[in-house]
C-alpha cells in the first residue's frame, strides 16, 4: 500500500509541476501583456503630451511672427466702423461743392429741398432690400454676389459684365475723380490765383492712391480708423456749415426759405428736369449699399449690418437736407448757381478768416472718400474672382495681414490708368446709367429669391411693398434718362458691353489650350511668391450658421 502510494504521489508530482508551470506561464504572459500595454499608454500619452508642445510651441511661434491661426478675412468691422463706411462713402465731395445740379433742374429752392428728401427715402428703400440680402446671403460682393447665389448660371454673362463695369471702369473712374477734387483743393493755397497744373494734380492724386492702397494692403484695422477719423471730420465739417445757417435762420435771415419765395418757379419744370434733379440727389446717395461689399469682415453681420443702415441712412439725409437749408439761407438761388464750389463760396461770405476751413475740410472728406472706395471695391474684385470670373490670384490674402493684396492693387492701378487717360468726368456721366442699372437687377432678384426659396431663413424680412416701391422709382428715372440723355445712357451700354468677349475669352472657353493654363499658374504661382497670398481658409462653423437656418421656415421674421 505503501509502495502504492508513493508511486501514486510520484506520478501526481509531474502533474502538479506542469499545473504550475502552466500558471506561471500564464502569469508570465498576463505580466508581459500588462506590460506591453502600459508602455503603449505610457507611449502613447508621451505622444500626446509631445504633439501638444509641439502645438503649442508652433501656436507661440505663430503669435510672436504676427501669423494667424486661421489665413482669412478678419472680422474688424464693428457697428462704429460700419456705419463710418457707409457715411464716409456717400458723403463725398458733392454736398460740399456741386449741389446746385439739383436746384438747377428743379427750378426752386422748395421742389429741390423735397428732391433731396424724397432722395434720401428712395436711398432708405433701396438699403432696407440691401439688408435683407444681406443677412439672408451673408457673403461679401454686393450686387455681385447677390446676383451669383440667386440666379446662379441663368445670368452668367450679365453677372459677368456687371462686374467687369465695376471693377475696371466705374469704381476706378470714381476714385479718380475724387482723387482729382482732393488735389485740386490741396494745392488750391499754393496756387490761389489759378489753376493748380495740370501735373500736379496728377501726381499728388497719384501718390494719395498709392499711400491708400499700402494702408489697406497693410491692416484692415488701420484703414478702418483712418476712415472712422475722417467721416468724423466730414459730419464736424458739415456740422459747422448747418450751425452757421441755423444762426443765420434765427437772425433772420430765411427769405428764401419762404413758402411764397420757396416754390416760386422761374420756369416751371418738366418731368424730364424732375427726374434728372432725382438723378443728382441720388448719385449724392450713392454708396449706401457699401457695406454690403465687406460683409465677412463685419463682426456679427446679421445684427450689426442692418443697424449701421438704419442708423447711416436717416443720419445723412438729415444731414444733407439741413445742410441746403443752411445753404439757402445765407446764398440766393443765383449766387448758388453761379459757384463752382458752394461750401467754399459760403464759407468766403460767412466764416472771414476761418474760410480757409471749407478747402480744407473738402479735401478731408475726398481723402476719407478715397480710403472708403479703395477698401470696399477690392472686396468686389475679390469676390468675382472667387466665383471663378477673374484671375485665381485675386481671389488670395496675405499670410499675415489677411489683406487681399492683388485686388487692391488692380483697383488702384487701373484708378491710376484713368487718371492719365483724362475726361474722368465724362466717364462718370456713361457708368452712373450702369450703376443704377445694377441696383435695379438686384432688387429685382429678391423678389425672385422670395419665390424661389419660400421657406428660407430671413432674419430680416421686408414687405413687399418696400422693393415695388423702389423698382418702380427705379423704372421711372431709368426711362426718364433714356429720354432724356439717349447719347449718355447708349455710351454707357456700349462699355459695359466691351466685356462679352473678354468673359467669352476668359470665362466662357473651358478648352484653352494647355499653353494657356500653364502661362496662367506660372503668373499665379509667381504672384503668390512676390505679395506672399494664399487662398482664404473656410471656417465650417461659419458656413454652418450660413446654412443652418435655410431648412427651417422663416417664422421668427415678419415684415419690417
Amino acid at each position: 500500500m505503501l509502495v502504492n502510494i508513493l508511486s501514486g504521489a510520484r506520478d501526481a508530482a509531474p502533474a502538479r509541476l506542469f499545473h504550475h508551470a502552466s500558471i506561471l506561464r500564464s502569469d508570465s504572459r498576463e505580466a508581459v501583456q500588462l506590460s506591453v500595454r502600459a508602455r503603449a499608454e505610457m507611449d502613447g500619452v508621451e505622444r500626446k503630451r509631445t504633439e501638444s508642445q509641439r502645438m503649442m510651441k508652433d501656436s507661440d511661434l505663430k503669435q510672436d511672427s504676427g501669423i494667424p491661426e486661421r489665413v482669412t478675412l478678419k472680422k474688424e468691422i464693428g457697428l462704429l466702423s460700419a456705419c463710418a463706411i457707409i457715411i464716409g462713402n456717400i458723403i463725398g465731395s458733392g454736398i460740399f461743392i456741386s449741389p446746385k445740379g439739383v436746384l438747377e433742374h428743379s427750378g426752386s429752392v422748395g421742389l429741390a429741398l423735397v428732391v433731396w428728401v424724397l432722395g434720401g427715402g428712395v436711398a432708405a428703400l433701396g438699403s432696407l432690400c440691401y439688408a435683407e440680402l444681406g443677412v439672408t446671403i451673408p457673403k461679401s460682393g454686393g450686387d455681385y454676389s447677390y446676383v451669383t447665389e440667386i440666379f446662379g448660371g441663368l445670368v452668367g454673362y450679365d453677372r459677368f459684365l456687371l462686374l467687369w463695369s465695376a471693377v475696371l471702369i466705374m469704381y476706378p473712374t470714381t476714385l479718380a475723380v475724387i482723387a482729382l477734387t482732393f488735389s485740386n483743393y490741396v494745392l488750391q493755397p499754393v496756387f490761389p490765383y489759378c489753376v493748380p497744373p495740370y501735373i500736379a494734380t496728377r501726381m499728388l492724386s497719384a501718390i494719395c492712391i498709392l499711400f491708400l492702397t499700402w494702408v489697406n494692403c497693410y491692416s484692415v484695422r488701420l484703414a478702418t480708423r483712418i476712415q472712422d477719423a475722417f467721416t468724423v471730420g466730414k459730419l464736424l465739417a458739415l456740422g459747422l456749415i448747418i450751425i452757421v445757417g441755423l444762426v443765420q435762420i434765427f437772425g433772420g435771415n430765411y427769405e428764401s426759405l419762404t413758402p411764397q419765395v420757396a416754390f416760386t418757379f422761374n420756369k416751371a419744370p418738366s418731368i424730364g428736369q424732375i427726374a434728372l434733379a432725382f438723378l443728382h440727389a441720388s448719385f449724392a446717395f450713392s454708396g449706401w449699399n457699401f457695406l454690403n461689399y465687406v460683409t465677412e469682415e463685419v463682426v456679427d453681420p446679421r445684427r450689426n449690418l442692418p443697424r449701421a443702415i438704419y442708423i447711416s441712412i436717416p443720419l445723412v439725409t438729415c444731414v444733407y437736407t439741413l445742410t441746403n437749408i443752411a445753404y439757402f439761407s445765407s446764398m440766393s438761388p443765383e449766387e448758388l448757381l453761379s459757384s463752382n464750389a458752394v461750401a467754399v463760396t459760403f464759407g468766403e461770405k460767412l466764416l472771414g478768416v476761418f474760410s480757409t476751413l471749407m478747402p480744407i475740410s473738402v479735401a478731408l472728406s475726398t481723402f476719407g472718400g478715397i480710403n472708403g472706395y479703395l477698401f470696399t471695391s477690392s472686396r468686389l474684385c475679390f469676390s468675382g474672382a472667387r466665383e471663378g470670373h477673374l484671375p485665381s490670384l485675386l481671389a488670395m490674402i496675405h499670410f499675415k495681414h489677411c489683406t487681399p493684396i492683388p485686388a487692391l492693387l488692380v483697383c488702384c492701378t487701373a484708378t491710376i490708368v484713368i487718371l492719365c487717360i483724362g475726361e474722368t468726368h465724362n466717364l462718370i456721366n456713361y457708368v452712373s446709367f450702369i450703376n443704377y442699372l445694377s441696383y435695379g437687377v438686384t432688387i429685382a432678384g429678391l423678389l425672385y429669391y422670395r419665390w424661389k426659396k419660400p421657406n428660407l431663413y430671413r432674419p430680416i424680412k421686408v414687405s413687399l411693398l418696400v422693393p415695388v416701391c423702389y423698382l418702380l422709382f427705379w423704372a421711372l428715372l431709368l426711362g426718364f434718362s433714356l429720354h432724356s440723355e439717349p447719347l449718355v445712357c447708349g455710351v454707357g451700354l456700349v462699355i459695359m458691353l466691351t466685356g462679352v468677349p473678354v468673359y467669352f475669352l476668359g470665362v466662357y472657353w473651358k478648352d484653352k489650350p494647355k499653353c494657356i493654363y500653364d502661362f496662367i499658374e506660372w503668373a499665379t504661382y509667381l504672384g503668390q511668391r512676390v505679395f506672399f497670398v494664399v487662398f482664404p481658409q473656410i471656417d465650417p462653423i461659419e458656413v454652418a450658421e450660413w446654412t443652418d437656418g435655410s431648412s427651417f421656415t422663416s417664422k421668427a421674421s415678419g415684415p419690417l
